[in-house]
């Protein structure tokens, strides 16, 4: 079971990579550069709060999954 946990750690960080990608290249950078004020306020949003909260979450998860931290083995 730890090295199921240990793979989905992996899992996880790449997904928390394609939700960056794809985050910036598909949702953010485009609406940044659109030149409307409500397309700005989308980016914004997108690019500084959501992105690094979902890839930051994501990304940590993955970490401590793939370091072991919710092993089964009890102190």
């Amino acid at each position: 079971m730890d090295s199921i946990k240990k793979i989905l750690g992996i899992v996880w960080i790449a997904l928390a990579l394609v939700v960056l990608y794809f985050g910036l290249t598909v949702m953010g950078i485009p609406k940044l550069a659109s030149g409307k004020q409500e397309d700005l306020v989308f980016g914004i949003i997108i690019v500084f709060i959501l992105l690094p909260i979902v890839c930051g979450g994501l990304g940590i998860f993955g970490y401590y999954a793939l370091k072991g931290e919710y092993s089964d083995e009890k102190i």
